[in-house]
């Protein structure tokens, strides 16, 4: 069950990424936050890792350790140490892409199950951000991303390859869903 903590972090991730939206689509970055949360509790997500979900960004685009310090004071240990987990930058500028993805890659190879969850359900959402954007817009969507069409889709193939091989059974459908979306453009 979910309580007043995860009510707390609903509060905290809407504060946070109030005025942030998704690359050049308008949409309020919360519902991102709302959809990562949504499919780690579908699957499996304690409330920690619920609470995870929904600040899974915070630190990487709010404000680097200090939000994560913030996050380990309201929340816990716990939920503080997975959200650093699914980090790839805490400072600014940012490291450049290739070194980020690749870093983050290395670190997904060992990470624990209940970390691998929510990684998945975000980068699962994001693939379906993809297709539906390029559904649209065609492909000037790859222009959106830094890794371009090519970099985009070695990263969500590396993604599926080691959700696939380390991820725990609950899993399977998603990581499914991630690796047949982002084939789609291989």
């Amino acid at each position: 069950m979910l309580g007043e903590r995860f009510d707390r972090a609903l509060v905290l991730a809407s504060e946070l990424h109030r005025t942030q939206t998704r690359k050049e689509s308008g949409t309020p970055y919360v519902a991102h936050l709302l959809s990562v949360a949504a499919l780690a509790i579908e699957h499996g997500a304690d409330e920690d890792q619920a609470i995870a979900a929904l600040l899974h960004d915070a630190v990487e685009d709010q404000g680097g350790l200090p939000t994560g310090e913030r996050i380990r004071g309201l929340f816990g240990d716990r939920v503080a140490e997975l959200v650093l987990g699914l980090t790839d930058a805490v400072v600014m500028p940012k490291p450049p892409w290739r070194e980020r993805k690749e870093r983050y890659l290395q670190h997904l190879a060992k990470a624990p199950a209940d970390l691998l969850l929510i990684s998945a359900c975000d980068k699962l959402h994001n693939a379906r951000s993809i297709v539906e954007d390029y559904a649209v817009v065609g492909a000037k969507l790859w222009q959106r991303f830094s890794g371009g069409r090519d970099g985009t889709i070695w990263y969500y193939q590396s993604l599926a390859a080691i959700f696939r091989a380390r991820g725990p059974a609950r899993l399977a459908g998603l990581l499914s869903e991630l690796a047949e979306r982002m084939s789609r453009f291989a």
